[in-house]
């Protein structure tokens, strides 16, 4: 990466404050903001909340050359002076691994719920138009490449962008054309994909979430955040059914023709697309699609769909994914295909005893996920007892707490309040908090702080006329407790342990 390029990159973006560097025509040949990856001949990135001029240091003596940073620290190397280094890291990212963008046709999911159940649908209609050619960033998992190596456990919904980018080259050198990516409110809080383009960008809903002291501080700061990928896609897709479809749509106009603007809904007459639902299941569902457009590419969706993803609410984010696909070139018969045929690792996944009722594992983690999950269970089995056993994760999403009692209220018996990546606080005040606000009338609950032994009390407890959710960490094989991901059995995995001890069901 030549400096040269990297400062005009920065002017071109009115960023750079100034160089200390005595000649900017030098190439960096690495690019590192942990201070333990710097190599010879670097330039090292200093951000972070915590940044200490220690870490400039130690980059220095792993071989650094010059560093990037909004203050001067006055070391022994040059420095390139930013008004602010996390956009300026996503551009010299960029810079350093070739604009992998360039070469993808790139696919970005926002919405409370659903982002990832999307992403899924929508890679495997792609996967199926355009084998081994499909790229996915989502919250589970990331795939790269065809390879096993290629797939990996993700870390962060999106990625901090130079292991964005640095994945984005990969995939590109592993012969991928598509990316479909989730794209959290994060993202654009911190500039993650600042200076990214999307050839289509879909919202799929909003309601309040990760708002707290370490996120959004507040549902109007969440809300904009999660627009900004409207103002940044070529294509946008909208839920018209969503609250605040004005103010997404208005976004949307800022920077894409009402033309490149689609929406789909239930019974949505002005809709691009409106969903009909056949039938929904606790296993699949079916539905059937009516278009209100001149435009012949979209004319063609309009025919029936068979969902192998369980639950009224995944229609709405299989519209969303066939819209997506279309517009990245799939055929209605791999819309078909790919939908009939995709499995979501800890998405409604369900295990049927003899004699201890229907267990169904998911990710549901907020107000509206916990609320559709319950509310379809509830909808399908009005007859049955609903027992959920929850958390709430630790320093961030604080709203949850009070989201969580509210669906609890509405649709649970019984509840077992336990352990959920409580971080740094103490997952029993996070249980009580919860607790609080549930109506006591209405629900019983109990705190057991070992998930295990939560999971095992609602299991044991169950009769067959109960359903037993598990929500929150799908198949997640860890807890993060004190800013260590503790090993953790995942939820399926401890629910068919208790089952196997149970003498009754032998």
């Amino acid at each position: 990466m030549r400096a040269n390029q990297l400062i005009a990159l920065l002017q071109e973006h009115d960023l750079l404050l100034g160089t200390t560097l005595p000649s900017a025509d030098v190439d960096f040949a690495s690019l590192a903001y942990d201070s333990r990856k710097a190599s010879a001949n670097g330039l090292f990135v200093c951000k972070g909340f915590n940044f200490s001029v220690d870490y400039l240091q130690s980059a220095i003596t792993n071989g650094a050359t010059c560093y990037l940073a909004e203050k001067d620290y006055h070391v022994d190397v040059p420095v390139i002076l930013v008004s602010d280094v996390r956009k300026a890291l996503s551009l010299a990212a960029q810079l350093y691994f070739g604009f992998p963008q360039n070469d993808l046709f790139l696919i970005g999911y926002t919405g409370t719920k659903g982002k990832t159940t999307s992403t899924y649908l929508t890679t495997n209609i792609l996967s199926h138009a355009f084998p081994q050619q499909v790229a996915m960033f989502s919250t589970i998992n990331h795939i790269i490449g065809p390879k096993p190596e290629d797939q990996f456990k993700a870390h962060l919904t999106t990625a901090e962008s130079f292991d964005l980018f640095h994945e984005m080259r990969q995939a590109v050198d592993n012969g991928s054309k598509v990316l479909v990516m989730e794209v959290a409110s994060q993202a654009y809080l911190l500039d993650r994909v600042y200076g990214l383009t999307f050839d289509v960008g879909i919202f799929l809903n909003i309601s309040p979430d990760h708002i707290g002291v370490n996120e959004h501080p507040n549902f109007a700061n969440y809300l904009f955040c999660k627009m900004q990928l409207m103002i940044n896609s070529r294509n946008c897709i909208i839920d018209a059914d969503m609250d605040h479809f004005d103010e997404v749509y208005a976004a949307a106009k800022v920077s894409t023709d009402p033309d490149h603007i689609f929406t789909y809904g239930f019974a949505q007459d002005d809709a691009t697309l409106a969903i009909t639902s056949s039938t929904a299941t606790l296993t699949d569902s079916t539905f059937t699609l009516t278009t209100h457009t001149t435009d012949a590419r979209l004319q063609e969706l309009a025919t029936t769909y068979h969902v192998s993803v369980p639950g009224d609410f995944n229609q709405s984010n299989a519209t969303a994914a066939i819209l997506a696909s279309r517009l990245a070139d799939a055929a209605v018969a791999d819309m078909q295909f790919g939908l009939a045929n995709t499995t979501i690792p800890g998405r409604m996944e369900s295990i049927t005893t003899k004699h201890h009722g229907t267990i169904y594992i998911d990710y549901a983690h907020d107000w509206g996920s916990m609320n559709a999950l319950l509310s379809f269970l509830h909808t399908q089995f009005p007859d049955h007892q609903i027992t959920a056993v929850l958390g709430s994760t630790g320093d961030k999403g604080e709203d949850r707490r009070e989201g969580f009692a509210k669906a609890l209220n509405d649709y649970a018996d019984t509840a077992f309040l336990t352990t959920d990546d409580p971080g740094h606080e103490d997952p029993i005040a996070i249980a009580r908090e919860i607790d609080s606000r549930i109506d006591h009338d209405k629900v019983q609950t109990t705190i057991i702080p070992q998930r295990e032994d939560a999971i095992r009390h609602a299991i044991t407890s169950a009769t067959n006329h109960d359903l037993v959710v598990l929500a929150g960490k799908g198949e997640d094989a860890y807890q993060k407790i004190n800013g260590v991901d503790t090993p953790y059995a995942s939820d399926p995995v401890v629910a068919e342990d208790v089952i196997a001890g149970l003498a009754d069901e032998q």
